[in-house]
């Protein structure tokens, strides 16, 4: 019975392959929920487990990058400062560091084994390779993404694929939280066949954590806090209609469910950064946003929601306090009491050992899969060392911070601005929990997004903005305007 998802999505994989490019973005989003499915028999893999999400990104490396000028545009862009050449130099330092680090501190330097997350001594592994193979998926997704979403028309699809992923990110988990009442758990065991440890019926104070089809609930946390981010930003990029103004807040309530539900700790401290986020962010909007009408709107109707939010909570603390009492205990067991957890003790000490490592080997690093750590920060600096890290932590500030839409494009000012926004929370979140130094495709995307609204097709074309009633704040339907050709390099 294995064999059946399996086939299901290399069928699925054959038919896009057969269809548009952009084809392949709603089967990238709906690939990440299913983080526990090995798409490729272990038994051929040599035990290393390969899940939808990198098969689909290598698709689209193969797709984009393979097409007529597709390799020319990508080396074009990993050559330009202002574009990718900090992404390029990354990725050299990388490759070296893994060739040669293992190999001359063979024997010499303790780490934790990536394969068996125990004390090991360095030496060259099958880890090497595997961890060289994913971190060289998301460099290449990251230029493919640039390519793919810089064509006409993808900015549309790529927003209503995040909506498909976010839905299946929320079906599995309902079908989860589900299987302690109903005898769901044989169809979805046909959904976890990955070989590394499936933490699938963890209870904390009697209650299942809820892990969809991810291999653990701190996984599914986050990853539903990604979504979760990921569309409270976006949305004011989409158009008026059903999608924007009913599904997209649909998909977020039952994300923010979900998110409780897995009693993740690292989720729940992202969901604090996300709440702050969203409240730079609208400061943000209200001051500097100027007259982009994309940013512009809702500012009132947002206030005046949150407030009334607020006082709703205030006023259900006062009157029935027994209300929040299991959330206030789930909150104390999985943050305030985390540091005594013996799993927080492990983790804390794969991040020391990690640490310890990196400096054993006067700041180069052990090489990707030489050790793994708690924290992403660890994991990519004892990996690929400090230069490395740096080249890396430039790279996602240049797409952060240092870019700009074109200036007559306002949905490419929103876009930028939610780039900006969507990337804190999964990132703070993910330096709680993060064990290896793959940025990952998800994050490939947002960067890919980034370079692309940099990169818009020279030929003009019509895009429909709406425009501001002075005074008012709301906006209106505006005849069709014609965007410029976008934001220059640098």
């Amino acid at each position: 019975m294995e064999a059946v998802p399996i086939a299901v999505f290399w069928i699925l994989v054959a038919w896009v392959s057969l269809r548009h490019r952009q084809a392949l973005l709603p089967l990238f989003f709906a690939s990440l929920p299913f983080g526990s499915l090995a798409v490729i028999p272990t038994s051929l893999t040599a035990g290393l487990t390969l899940t939808p999400a990198p098969i689909v990104a290598l698709l689209v490396i193969v797709r984009q990058l393979g097409r007529k000028g597709g390799l020319a545009r990508a080396v074009d862009a990993a050559l330009t400062p202002s574009v990718a050449l900090l992404l390029l130099a990354f990725w050299i330092v990388a490759s070296v560091t893994t060739l040669f680090m293992p190999r001359f501190f063979a024997g010499e330097v303790v780490v934790i084994a990536v394969s068996q997350a125990d004390f090991a001594l360095l030496r060259p592994t099958l880890q090497n390779v595997s961890q060289f193979v994913y971190i060289s998926i998301s460099v290449l997704a990251t230029f493919a993404f640039a390519d793919l979403l810089r064509e006409p028309g993808s900015r549309e699809r790529a927003l209503n694929a995040l909506c498909l992923g976010a839905a299946i990110t929320a079906l599995t988990g309902v079908l989860d939280f589900c299987a302690r009442y109903v005898p769901l758990e044989p169809l979805l065991d046909l959904f976890r066949t990955a070989t590394y440890a499936l933490l699938t019926n963890d209870e904390i104070l009697d209650s299942k954590r809820v892990v969809g089809l991810m291999p653990e609930a701190s996984s599914f946390g986050t990853l539903a806090l990604s979504f979760l981010s990921l569309l409270y930003f976006f949305r004011r990029a989409m158009a008026a209609g059903f999608v924007r103004q009913w599904l997209v807040p649909a998909l977020m309530a039952s994300l923010l469910a979900l998110i409780a539900l897995s009693t993740s700790s690292a989720a729940y401290l992202g969901l604090g950064v996300l709440g702050g986020a969203m409240v730079a962010e609208w400061c943000w909007r209200s001051v500097a946003a100027g007259r982009n009408p994309y940013l512009r709107h809702g500012l009132a109707r947002e206030l005046r929601l949150s407030l009334a939010a607020l006082a709703l909570l205030v006023l259900l603390f006062v009157a029935v306090p027994r209300l929040f009492a299991p959330m206030q205990q789930m909150f104390d067991t999985m943050v305030l009491q985390k540091t005594s957890s013996l799993s927080y003790e492990e983790r804390t000490m794969w991040t020391q050992v990690s640490w310890r490592a990196l400096w054993e080997t006067h700041g180069l690093g052990v090489g990707l899969g030489g050790t793994r750590a708690s924290n992403f920060a660890v994991a990519l600096a004892s990996n690929v060392g400090i230069v490395g890290a740096l080249l890396y932590a430039l790279f996602v500030a240049q797409c952060l911070f240092l870019r700009r839409g074109g200036r007559d494009d306002a949905q490419g000012g929103a876009l930028m601005s939610a780039v900006r926004w969507a990337y804190f929370a999964p990132f703070l979140a993910g330096l709680t929990i993060g064990t290896t130094p793959d940025f990952g495709v998800l994050n490939a995307w947002l960067y890919g997004f980034s370079i692309a609204l940099l990169q818009q097709p020279t030929p003009r074309r019509a895009f429909p903005v709406a425009a501001v009633r002075a005074g008012s704040g709301s906006i209106a339907r505006a005849p069709r305007a014609v965007i410029g050709d976008g934001a220059r390099l640098g």
